[in-house]
C-alpha cells in the first residue's frame, strides 16, 4: 500500500527526456553559477576536500578503512551539496544567492534530506564490507595497504579478481546513482516523500538511460581528476558538479504537480 501511494506521488512529477549531450549543457551552467557565486560554491569545496585530506591521513595506514572513508564520503558529498541547490535556484529564480542561502537549505524542517543521507551512507556501508569480503576470500595474498592492492588485486595477468571487483561495484553503483540523481534536488525544492523522490529519480534514469549513463561517466571521471590532485581539485570539482546537478534535475523533471518548499 505504502508502496503504490508512493508511485502515485511520483506520477505527479512528469519525467522529460533530453538530447544526449545535455550533460555538457548542465557543465556549462554549473560552471556560470559557480563563477556568479564563487564564494559559498568554493567554501562547499574547500571543505569536502580538507576533509577528505583528514580521512586520507587518518586512515592511511588501513587500506579496507580507508577505501570505505572515502566509498561513505563520495556517497554522501552529494548531500552536503545542498546548498548549492538552493544557491542554483535562487540564481534562476533572480533571488539573492549567498552563504545565507546555503545555510537555510538545512534549516529544520521535515528530515527528509537527513533520512536520504543516512540510506546512502548504510548502502556505501554494505559496499565497503561487500567488497572487503570479496577480496579478503579470492585474493591469493593479504591486502594491508593500496600498495598491496595494486601488486595483488590490478597487475596479476592471469588473474580476474580485479575485472570481478570492478563489474560488481559497477553492479552495485549503479542503482545508487539512479535512485539519487534526481532525487536529492527534488527533495529540496518540492513537498515529497523520500520513496516518491527516489521512483522520481528511477523514472528520470529509464526515461533517458543513454544521457544520464554519460552524466554519471563525466562525474565519476571529474571527481576522479579531483582526487587525484591530493583532493585540491575538489575544491572546484564538487561545487561544479552540485550546481550542474541542480540544472540536471530542471531539465529532466517537471515537478509542478508537488508543491513547492518555500
Amino acid at each position: 500500500m505504502k508502496d503504490s501511494a508512493a508511485l502515485a506521488e511520483s506520477r505527479r512529477a512528469r519525467v522529460r527526456t533530453v538530447a544526449l549531450e545535455q550533460p555538457f549543457r548542465w557543465l556549462a551552467l554549473g560552471w556560470r553559477d559557480l563563477m556568479r557565486c564563487p564564494g559559498p560554491a568554493l567554501l562547499h569545496g574547500t571543505v569536502l576536500a580538507s576533509f577528505g585530506l583528514l580521512l586520507l591521513w587518518g586512515a592511511r595506514g588501513e587500506f579496507w578503512l580507508l577505501a570505505g572513508a572515502f566509498s561513505g564520503f563520495l556517497l554522501v558529498a552529494p548531500v552536503l551539496a545542498t546548498g548549492l541547490y538552493a544557491i542554483s535556484r535562487a540564481l534562476a529564480r533572480g533571488e539573492r544567492a549567498d552563504l545565507g542561502t546555503a545555510l537555510d537549505a538545512w534549516r529544520p524542517r521535515d528530515g527528509r534530506l537527513v533520512k536520504f543521507g543516512l540510506l546512502l551512507a548504510l548502502a556505501g556501508t554494505g559496499w565497503v564490507l561487500t567488497s572487503a569480503a570479496m577480496i579478503t576470500s579470492f585474493a591469493p595474498l593479504p591486502v594491508r595497504n593500496p600498495a598491496d592492492f595494486l601488486r595483488v588485486v590490478v597487475l596479476p595477468q592471469d588473474s580476474m579478481l580485479f575485472e570481478a571487483w570492478l563489474l560488481l561495484g559497477g553492479i552495485l553503483a549503479a542503482p545508487m546513482f539512479a535512485s539519487s540523481v534526481i532525487a536529492l534536488p527534488l527533495l529540496l525544492a518540492r513537498r515529497i516523500g523520500v520513496l516518491a523522490a527516489v521512483l522520481t529519480s528511477w523514472r528520470a534514469v529509464m526515461a533517458n538511460p543513454v544521457p544520464l549513463a554519460l552524466w554519471a561517466a563525466l562525474i565519476m571521471g571529474l571527481t576522479l581528476a579531483g582526487m587525484a590532485t591530493l583532493l585540491l581539485g575538489l575544491v572546484v570539482v564538487v561545487p561544479w558538479l552540485g550546481h550542474a546537478s541542480w540544472h540536471a534535475y530542471v531539465d529532466l523533471i517537471d515537478p509542478s504537480g508537488l508543491p513547492e518548499v518555500p
